[in-house]
């Protein structure tokens, strides 16, 4: 059997299952905030984080919506993570009462250091690996630690070769 490069196991995710899967985290979300089951805040991690984050803001009716920006991605190459850009320290606080969303959680590194800076957050993913699950609170869709995922935003249309061969 032909060796397949990692690109080729790829679960693509098109702007409508992108919709529909921020949704269902939303209604997951929805009554599991510690304030009465309300969130002071959502907080995206940018950039994945930022459809996720609006779609669950706008579903949740939460008006104060943050960022943070870790890189941990070089082109599809993983690095240590850095936070580039902090969310206002008079909203965090230590996390309580915050919902920190990613548009997934790969090895965890991203949310390890999050999770650092913000203890007491709630973190929600759309989509989880194996090697990170550990370190997000609620996700949607589980996917094998070897699957690339192709977000709606990073793709084009183009052709691509078929699964086994060419005839």
């Amino acid at each position: 059997m032909k060796e397949r490069l990692p690109h080729e196991k790829g679960f693509h995710v098109s702007w409508d299952q992108i919709h529909r899967d921020g949704r269902a985290l939303a209604w997951r979300l929805d009554g599991q905030g510690p304030d009465n089951g309300s969130w002071r805040a959502v907080v995206g991690i940018t950039r994945g984080g930022l459809v996720p984050a609006m779609i669950v803001s706008r579903e949740l009716d939460i008006r104060t919506v943050d960022t943070i920006s870790v890189k941990s991605y070089n082109w599809q190459e993983q690095q240590a993570p850095t936070v580039i850009k902090a969310p206002q320290a008079e909203l965090m606080g230590d996390g309580h009462g915050i919902l920190i969303v990613d548009d997934l959680v790969d090895s965890g590194k991203t949310l390890e250091l999050v999770r650092t800076l913000y203890p007491r957050a709630h973190f929600a993913t759309v989509y989880a690996k194996p090697s990170g699950r550990p370190m997000v609170d609620t996700y949607i869709t589980e996917v094998s630690q070897d699957t690339w995922i192709f977000f709606p935003w990073d793709m084009a249309l183009q052709y691509v070769e078929p699964y086994r061969g060419r005839d």
